[in-house]
């Protein structure tokens, strides 16, 4: 039978471990606050703008995008980043909490799909990569809804077919769907 006393002999005694070395915890909290002070308003889009509910918490906040032009202009698009343990080695995982009609977020969940948020590749020259920033992110999302969308690869199938098939039924859901969930 093993007893306690067995055991600390056999693994050696755990206070005598030496100190474990920084985590990548503490590696994402030193990266953070420089990277939350590059969003600035002289930085950012005119229409992005990010909020932290929780000014001690940098790793989860908001980015709200209100597009002037385009299919969604006039809308305002909540989505919520939560930045993962292991940053800049993943990138944060985002979520649009407004329902909107639109080919790269998924409809109700609201999981999107942006090239620089997917685990990269290291031959592929896309996705996400340890030089990629908080500021990248905001940039993206803002850019989601101008130049980067993306009806070819979508994550809502539905809304990129409709596109495809009859882009004025398209355009007219995805207005009412901008007075209805993001006004």
């Amino acid at each position: 039978m093993i007893t306690l006393a067995k055991k600390l002999k056999r693994n050696g005694d755990p206070s005598e471990t030496p100190e474990r070395p920084p985590t990548l915890f503490s590696f994402r909290d030193r990266l953070l606050p420089g990277q939350v002070a590059e969003l600035t308003p002289e930085v950012l889009p005119s229409t992005a703008q990010v909020s932290f509910p929780h000014p001690d918490s940098l790793h989860k906040f908001h980015v709200y995008i209100r597009p002037t032009e385009g299919y969604w202009r006039g809308g305002r698009f909540e989505f919520e980043v939560s930045v993962p343990e292991d940053y800049n080695m993943s990138p944060p995982k985002v979520r649009c909490k407004t329902i909107v009609w639109h080919p790269n977020i998924r409809y109700r969940s609201g999981s999107v799909c942006l090239s620089l948020l997917r685990k990269s590749a290291l031959d592929d020259g896309m996705g996400w990569t340890p030089t990629r920033s908080l500021k990248d992110i905001v940039l993206g999302l803002d850019g989601l809804f101008g130049d980067l969308v993306n009806f070819d690869d979508p994550l809502n199938l539905d809304a990129a077919q409709e596109f495809r098939l009859n882009s004025e039924l398209f355009q007219r859901k995805a207005w009412d769907h901008v007075r209805k969930y993001a006004m």
